[in-house]
């Protein structure tokens, strides 16, 4: 295997970088002192973040191992199909403008913490609220597991580059243990407030990473156009252009992942954790600008073709990992093959608690609507109670996450693609419902059931998270969600004949006015 420039240095760099990171993540127990025996106040960073903190800490959300890992990964892997994620990213932002300010007005007025509280009062069904909890938490799951693919990668990577004998799969499996403690103590210390720290400083190494390695590796190699001319002729067409056959399948993966981003728990709940209403728009109109350092990050897939020796790195250890496993350590490998040591160091220190950062985040909003709308339905907490069962679950659920790891087989990014066909069977009561109480509730939550169960069973009928039809393969997301929207429409109508009339604990006053 070709010998990287990772050396001494380069894992001291990482290890400082990475203990200040630590520091800053139980520091945020301190920072900006509250009551952290108080849900909001753990879980929310008791509503005060500003429009950078909001930014960055939706950055940190957004920009997560999918970023980094899967997205690179599969464009290298498949092709540019996977270029779906840029469009993806810049639809999303237009939803969130439409719903988020929403959301948080009605959030703060009436203290609700999850997407399912609000669910609960507007259409007066807990167990509604139960579904949508249940969802957002099974949905969360596999994206966590992303997490912690992209920080196995690293590892992975950075011990190779060492040259360090040894089972690279008994290595992938202490690097876990590694991570899964690192954040259960980091989440259950600081709660969200450790997270916003961490998050901008994590977003700090990254910028840093990308604008400097988008520069300085394309004119290491003599051009992007190196890269492009270096790919076999048996693969280019899959990399120049999108198939015709693929079409209906890019725009499906697009629209699909722009509806269910911002339906994920972790995505609500950075956004409740803003100050005001205006300061959330401000931030999520900042937000396109990670837009860009994605699509330079999707381009390490074809920049890897103009580095023989990290392509062979990857090649040599697809056998060893497998094939999806090695496409993982795309960005890892263009870098640690190009970059002076001291560079790598803070690249891959970045890359790994780019997963660290989001993962915690992501276990804190699972944990809020575990306690709040599962248990909290059925045996009702203190505040103090559902602070302290929200820090311990918070750990359980990365450790039930890691099943992901397993049992989703392929290239990264279909854990994310995974957990968006079910997280999207959420939208008709949280999107919809922010501009209508005139769903009828079962069939709301009728359509939830037939949406996640056929998007399920579709995947594992298809082996694939698309489903093949005249017009082209489309993501079983949006198949199911048709679904769902039809039993939900057709229930509703039902409903409105036989006698049946809205009502509502949360008025549409109360949803637009401003705090």
């Amino acid at each position: 295997m070709p010998q990287t420039n990772v050396d001494i240095i380069t894992l001291a760099v990482f290890l400082i970088l990475f203990a200040f990171f630590v520091f800053l993540g139980f520091y945020g127990a301190s920072w900006r002192k509250g009551d952290l025996s108080k849900l909001y106040e753990w879980g929310l960073a008791g509503r005060r973040l500003g429009v950078f903190l909001v930014w960055f800490l939706m950055g940190a959300d957004l920009y997560t191992a999918y970023t980094f890992i899967a997205v690179p990964a599969a464009l290298f892997g498949v092709g540019s199909l996977y270029f779906f994620a840029v469009p993806y990213v810049a639809w999303t932002f237009a939803i969130a403008m439409l719903t988020m300010p929403r959301l948080w007005t009605v959030s703060r007025n009436k203290g609700y913490i999850t997407a399912a509280d609000f669910v609960k009062d507007r259409f007066n069904s807990r167990y509604l609220a139960l579904a949508v909890a249940l969802i957002g938490i099974v949905a969360e799951l596999p994206y966590i597991a992303l997490q912690i693919v992209g920080m196995k990668a690293v590892l992975t990577m950075l011990i190779v580059g060492l040259g360090i004998n040894g089972s690279i799969t008994l290595i992938n499996e202490i690097s876990l243990i590694i991570a899964f403690v690192i954040l259960a103590a980091f989440t259950y210390t600081s709660g969200l407030r450790g997270a916003t720290l961490t998050g901008v400083f994590k977003d700090a190494l990254i910028w840093f990473t990308v604008i400097v390695s988008i520069i300085a590796i394309p004119i290491a190699i003599g051009g992007f156009h190196v890269a492009f001319s270096s790919i076999p002729s048996t693969k280019a067409a899959i990399y120049e252009t999108l198939p015709p056959k693929l079409i209906m399948g890019y725009f499906s993966l697009a629209l699909g992942s722009a509806i269910a981003l911002y339906l994920y728990p972790h995505a609500i709940n950075g956004s409740l954790s803003s100050v005001s209403k205006k300061q959330l728009k401000l931030s999520t109109s900042l937000l396109p600008i990670y837009g860009i350092g994605l699509v330079f990050l999707a381009l390490f897939g074809i920049l890897i073709y103009g580095i023989p020796s990290a392509l062979s790195a990857i090649k040599d250890l697809s056998p060893i990992i497998g094939k999806s496993a090695a496409a993982d350590l795309v960005v890892p490998a263009v870098i640690a093959y190009t970059m002076p040591n001291w560079f790598i160091g803070i690249a891959l220190v970045g890359v790994f608690i780019g997963g660290l950062v989001p993962a915690a985040i992501m276990a804190i909003a699972i944990s809020n609507l575990f306690v709040r709308n599962i248990i909290g339905e059925f045996k009702p907490l203190s505040m103090k109670g559902e602070s302290t069962l929200a820090k311990w679950m918070s750990a359980v659920f990365k450790f039930a996450a890691l099943g992901f790891v397993f049992a989703v087989p392929g290239y990264a990014i279909t854990l994310q693609l995974l957990g968006g066909i079910i997280v999207t069977q959420a939208m008709p009561p949280i999107f919809l419902g922010l501009y209508t109480h005139k769903l009828e509730k079962w069939s709301l939550l009728a359509g939830m059931i037939v949406g996640v169960s056929s998007g399920v069973g579709l995947y594992y009928h298809y082996g694939s998270v698309f489903m093949p039809t005249p017009i082209g393969s489309i993501y079983i997301a949006l198949v199911a969600l048709a679904l769902n929207l039809i039993i939900t429409g057709l229930g509703t109508a039902i409903a409105y004949v036989s006698g049946w009339k809205p009502t509502s604990r949360v008025k549409d006053e109360e949803i637009l006015k401003s705090m």
